[in-house]
């Protein structure tokens, strides 16, 4: 199934090729889970922070729920600033 997959700030450098600015759009296992998504592009877990799942927060405990056809996942790292 497709999914696109998009990375922020930091993270952007963990894109796949093909890539288009901070989003690619890819083939995923019909089960695969958020945090297997996570590992498989080996984004570092100190560094995903915000996670949001069309367009709604999905907090750390619920990231083990399967994709689905046409979702679209974003992920930014923690934000400092002042």
């Amino acid at each position: 199934m497709r999914v696109t997959f998009k990375l922020f700030a930091t993270l952007m450098g963990y894109l796949p090729p093909g890539s288009k600015k901070n989003a690619v759009e890819i083939d995923v296992a019909d089960s695969t889970t958020i945090n297997q998504l996570i590992d498989e592009y080996r984004l570092p877990k100190d560094l995903v922070h915000l996670v949001l799942l069309n367009g709604t927060y999905i907090d750390a405990d619920s990231r083990n729920m399967p994709l689905k056809e046409g979702d679209a996942l974003a992920i930014w790292p923690p934000v400092a600033g002042g």
